[in-house]
C-alpha cells in the first residue's frame, strides 16, 4: 500500500485577540528590526527575548523563567506571546492573569495544575487504515423508524471516491452515513474514512466539485494512489486533555460498578501519574513528540506566597512549560504575608527568573504604533491629527490614545469628512478624559467623593 503523510493539528484556542498581529519577536538574520512582526520599538526587550528563546532551543533553560517588568501599555503581553510564536507555530501558549487563581471551585494548586499541563503539547504519529477521495457520488438509504411510524432513520449510504489512479464505490452502515448528514458531505467534497473506527473527516472542497467566491470549507488537492491506503496521522494534544480523558473513564467505571458517575472537580494526582507514563512511553517509542509550550501570568504581583512556591517546584519537573510573568509594581508586599520584595515576588524565586525589562515607548515609536491602529481599522488620519494623538500618547498614555482613535473617526464620519482632523481629536478628547485627567478632577472635588 502507498503510505502518505498528513498533518492534522489541533489549533490552538488560549490566543489574546487583541494580540493576534504579533508573528514572532521581528528578528531577521540574527537582528531585531525596530518595527516587525506585529512589534514597535522594544528593540532591547526584544533581543533579551530573542536570547531567551536561544537558550530554550538548546535546552539549557531548565528550572528557569521569565519575567517581565514595565509600566502598563508597554507590550510585556505581546513580548511573551512573540516568545511562543518564535519557537514554533504549534507552541501552545495559556495566558491567565494572577488574579484568576483564587477560583472558588477549585483549589489553587489544581487551577494552576490545568493551566501548566494545558501548556504542554503531544504531538501522536499513528499508520492507520483509511479510505480516502473525492466525492463522485452519495446515495443515502433511508427506512422506517421503529419508534415512530411518521419518521425515517437513515439505514447506510452507497459513496463513489475518486483519487488521481482510482475510483472505488463504497457501501457504509448507518454510522458512517449519519455522519455525512452531520458534516454536511456533498459531491465534491475530500473526505477521509478510518477504517478501524469509521469515523469521516472533510478534508477540504476538492477541484471536481463546484466552486463558490465566499466558501465555508477549505480547497483540497485531488488526493494520489488509491482510495484504500496507510496514512501517517498527526494529532495535537495537551496533557491537561489526557488526563480529562482518563478521568472521565474512571468515572464512567465507577458509574457501572457503583452506580454513579464522580463529578470530576479536582483531577487525582494517579490519573495524572499515569498520563506522564503512557506519554513517556509514546515518546520512547517514537510514536510521539513533546511540545513544550508557554505559560504566561500577568499581573504576577497578585500571586501570594503559595503559589509561589508552587511554581517554583513546578519549574524544576520533568513536564514543565516555559513560565513566563509579567507584572508592573516596583517594591510591593508578598501577598500572604507582611513582606515587601521587589514586584512583590519572593527573592528565592526571583533568583531563578530572568529578568527582561520594557521601556516607555518614545514618541517617534507612538507614532508609529497609532499609524499600525489606524491601518488595520481602515481610519484616515490627516497630519495634524497623527500629530496631535502622538502628542496625547506621550503626555498621557498610548492606551488612551489608541482609544480615541476610533470615537474620532466616527465623529469625523457624521461631519463627512473623509479623513480624522485635529479637530474631531480634540472633540472626543473632551468627552473621554485620561486616567492623568480623571486624578486630577478628583482632586479638585475631593470634598464631594465618597470615602
Amino acid at each position: 500500500m502507498a503510505a502518505v503523510r498528513i498533518e492534522e493539528v489541533k489549533p490552538q484556542v488560549e490566543r489574546f485577540a487583541a494580540h493576534s498581529h504579533i508573528k514572532g519577536l521581528g528578528v531577521r538574520e540574527g537582528k531585531v528590526e525596530f518595527v516587525a512582526d506585529g512589534f514597535v520599538g522594544q528593540v532591547e526587550a526584544r533581543e533579551a527575548a530573542y536570547i531567551v528563546v536561544k537558550m530554550i532551543r538548546e535546552g539549557k533553560f531548565a528550572g528557569k523563567g521569565v519575567l517581565i517588568v514595565g509600566p502598563p501599555g508597554t507590550g510585556k503581553t505581546a513580548l511573551a506571546l512573540g516568545i511562543a510564536r518564535e519557537l514554533g507555530p504549534e507552541t501552545p501558549f495559556v495566558a491567565l492573569s494572577g488574579g484568576e487563581v483564587y477560583s472558588l471551585e477549585v483549589k489553587k494548586s489544581e487551577f494552576l495544575m490545568r493551566a501548566l499541563r494545558r501548556a504542554i503539547g503531544i504531538k501522536v504519529r499513528e499508520w492507520r487504515k483509511v479510505y480516502e477521495g473525492e466525492v463522485r457520488g452519495l446515495e443515502l438509504r433511508y427506512g422506517r423508524h421503529p419508534y415512530n411510524p411518521y419518521l425515517q432513520r437513515v439505514l447506510g449510504a452507497t459513496v463513489k471516491l475518486r483519487t488521481r489512479d482510482e475510483e472505488k464505490t463504497l457501501r457504509v452502515p448507518a454510522e458512517i452515513a449519519q455522519q455525512f448528514i452531520e458534516l454536511g458531505v456533498e459531491e465534491g467534497d475530500v473526505i477521509m474514512i478510518d477504517e478501524e473506527t469509521g469515523v469521516v473527516t472533510v478534508l477540504g472542497r476538492g477541484e471536481g466539485g463546484e466552486q463558490y467566491d465566499v466558501a465555508v470549507k477549505k480547497r483540497a488537492e485531488l488526493p494520489k494512489g488509491p482510495v484504500y491506503k496507510e496514512k501517517e496521522i498527526v494529532r495535537f494534544f495537551t496533557l491537561h486533555d489526557v488526563d480529562v480523558s482518563l478521568a472521565r473513564q474512571r468515572g464512567l467505571i465507577s458509574a457501572m460498578i457503583f452506580g454513579f458517575a464522580e463529578e470530576i472537580k479536582e483531577i487525582p494526582d494517579e490519573i495524572r501519574r499515569q498520563t506522564d507514563e503512557i506519554v513517556k512511553k509514546t515518546v520512547e517509542e517514537g510514536k510521539a513528540e513533546l511540545v513544550p509550550g508557554v505559560l504566561f501570568i500577568d499581573d504576577a504581583h497578585l500571586l501570594d506566597i503559595e503559589t509561589f512556591s508552587f511554581l517554583m517546584r513546578a519549574m524544576e519537573t520533568e513536564f514543565a512549560p516555559i513560565i513566563i510573568m509579567a507584572t508592573n509594581r516596583g517594591i510591593a508586599k508578598i501577598r500572604g504575608t507582611d513582606i515587601e520584595s521587589p514586584h512583590g515576588i519572593p527573592q528565592d524565586l526571583l533568583d531563578r527568573l530572568v529578568i527582561i525589562r520594557t521601556r516607555p515607548y518614545t514618541a517617534e515609536e507612538i507614532k508609529e504604533i497609532i499609524q499600525i491602529k489606524a491601518r488595520e481599522q481602515n481610519i484616515s488620519l490627516s497630519d495634524d491629527a497623527l500629530k496631535l494623538l502622538t502628542d496625547i500618547g506621550v503626555d498621557h498614555s498610548l492606551r488612551y490614545a489608541l482609544q480615541l482613535l476610533v470615537p474620532a473617526y466616527i465623529t469625523a464620519k457624521e461631519r463627512g469628512k473623509s479623513a480624522v482632523t485635529k479637530e474631531e481629536v480634540e472633540y472626543v478628547g473632551k468627552h473621554f478624559v485620561s486616567v492623568k485627567e480623571s486624578v486630577e478632577y478628583v482632586k479638585t472635588l475631593e470634598e464631594k467623593f465618597l470615602k
